[in-house]
């Protein structure tokens, strides 16, 4: 399992959902990302997605104006 960061600080919606699709095709089943966004809305459009696409949603914290959510692929 490995652990990949998607850095997306300083995009705005839909740009940190569409930076973790395309880092989702680049790993394998069982590895974690963590997605960096400045953007308020990715704390509750990725996990949104994440269920609609079944994968798992690790965690969300924000901490100074950087949200961080956790993924892990899982299919």
């Amino acid at each position: 399992m490995a652990r990949r960061t998607v850095d997306a600080r300083g995009s705005f919606c839909p740009g940190p959902l569409m930076e973790l699709i395309a880092a989702m095709k680049m790993v394998a089943v069982g590895d974690e990302l963590e997605v960096l966004s400045t953007d308020k809305g990715s704390a509750s459009e990725i996990p949104e997605w994440l269920r609609k696409a079944r994968h798992e949603h690790l965690g969300t914290e924000e901490k100074d104006g950087v949200w961080h959510v956790l993924v892990r692929k899982a299919r």
